[in-house]
């Protein structure tokens, strides 16, 4: 998928189509998420959409809900979309992150371990 440090670095206009590739996977798994999420607050805390893409979109965004959830399930559903909304931050960070660490590394020829 990236080429070997023995290849030559990729033209800047492929660079950027590989980044502007990984920001749209980022980009669709964020939407899945907050598909995820709407779909849980409203099973489960009988919000209207709106209400349900609020809530998730702060729990995505580090925020925290705006509706506290009154079910049992609401309040497990709301904890486990919180945990994995923080982990999502941290995945999506290294699919946008990846091309452009490996470019560096590549331009100044550090080491990867195999």
């Amino acid at each position: 998928m990236y080429e070997h440090k023995t290849q030559p670095l990729l033209p800047r206009k492929q660079f950027l189509q590989r980044v502007l590739r990984h920001a749209a996977v980022a980009l669709a798994l964020l939407m899945l998420s907050l598909l995820l999420g709407m779909a849980g607050y409203a099973y489960f805390e009988n919000l209207p959409w709106r209400d349900a893409f609020l809530n998730s979109a702060m729990l995505m965004g580090g925020m925290g809900p705006v509706d506290a959830p009154h079910t049992n399930g609401g309040k497990l559903f709301a904890g486990l979309y919180a945990l994995y909304a923080g982990l999502f931050f941290l995945i999506s960070a290294g699919i946008v992150l990846t091309p452009i660490v490996h470019r560096m590394m590549h331009r100044f020829h550090w080491e990867e371990d195999q």
